[in-house]
């Protein structure tokens, strides 16, 4: 099979990205290897353009097609891969899966180029070797904010602006800004998060631009932050969480799956999209609970990660198909 053709010097297609194809090998791929082989010639050149013509990444993201605001009418499944930038790499058992970004990115290609996909969620490093890829092109796409509460640091809580600011999101011409806010009465870094996320809910807004809202309620075991995933913890942080800011008109909610899921739907209004998970979960009871949250009415598509990239039997595009065939019955 041929290698993918190396990026130009202005890297920026009109057409939406096809992947190339992947080699599919006798047997089950292992969920962290074995798709980076077929574009590395391609994603290899990301760093010889970064370095020689850095301008490219603010043309790619200027000239790049964009969402067609007519697209929120339907369901809607964004990919995420944010959590390299928090220190989470680890998925479907393997502790490091995501830490290889040729891998990652080579993942990222096949799961964007399904159809069914509209959008992706990233920090400005993801976002931009995937524009300079032509991967984005038509794409919902939404920056990744506050990235600063590493896993089992002692501020954990104290998740931080490290990220996308609501400047930097309209001036790359994206479609919004996502923020992760974990809700611990007895952590003093909640206050922080909970005044950072007002801010940036505020900026989001002003500007016209979708305000993602990830919240939880969260309680600290054994040194780690750990997110309580029950109907009365997720409404006690709905509540908190669409009340940020002067306004909510441009607010979604990104909840998790819980128990008794139309109790906990019944806390907002907000256009709520549900996320993914660590990829953990049996996948048939994964898909099932799904299906059955996506009846509800304020659930409007997706959000979902390492569950799609990193699968247990390593099909990308399978997983995908199968998660899009849900919005779409």
């Amino acid at each position: 099979m041929a290698d993918p053709a190396p990026l130009g010097p202005t890297p920026v297609t009109r057409a939406p990205v096809t992947a190339p194809p992947v080699p599919r090998p006798a047997g089950r791929r292992t969920p962290a290897a074995g798709y980076a082989d077929a574009v590395r010639d391609r994603v290899s050149e990301l760093t010889r353009l970064r370095a020689t013509d850095p301008d490219a990444v603010r043309r790619a993201l200027r000239d790049r097609r964009r969402f067609a605001p007519a697209g929120f009418a339907e369901p809607l499944f964004v990919l995420a891969a944010d959590h390299p930038a928090r220190g989470a790499v680890a998925a479907n058992g393997d502790p490091v899966a995501m830490g290889d970004r040729h891998e990652l990115l080579a993942r990222c290609l096949v799961a964007l180029s399904r159809p069914g996909v509209n959008g992706f969620l990233g920090t400005a490093d993801l976002v931009e070797d995937l524009a300079l890829l032509g991967a984005l092109e038509g794409k919902l796409v939404l920056g990744s904010m506050n990235r600063g509460g590493l896993p089992g640091a002692s501020f954990e809580l104290d998740d931080r602006f490290t990220g996308y600011d609501a400047e930097g999101i309209a001036a790359g011409g994206l479609d919004g800004g996502k923020m992760l806010l974990r809700v611990d009465p007895t952590d003093h870094g909640t206050s922080r998060t909970l005044a950072g996320c007002a801010r940036a809910v505020d900026e989001l807004a002003e500007r016209r631009l979708l305000a993602l809202v990830e919240p939880f309620t969260s309680r600290r075991h054994a040194g780690r932050a750990r997110n309580v995933l029950t109907a009365d913890a997720q409404i006690l942080a709905n509540g908190i969480a669409q009340g940020l800011g002067r306004t909510s008109a441009h607010t979604w909610l990104k909840v998790p799956v819980v128990d008794d899921m139309e109790r906990m739907m019944a806390s907002t209004t907000l256009p709520t999209l549900l996320l993914g998970g660590d990829g953990s979960q049996d996948p048939e009871a994964m898909y099932a609970s799904w299906r059955n949250a996506l009846r509800i009415e304020q659930v409007r598509g997706l959000t979902v990660g390492r569950t799609m990239l990193f699968p247990a039997d390593g099909d990308v595009a399978t997983a995908v198909d199968t998660a899009v065939g849900l919005l779409h019955p």
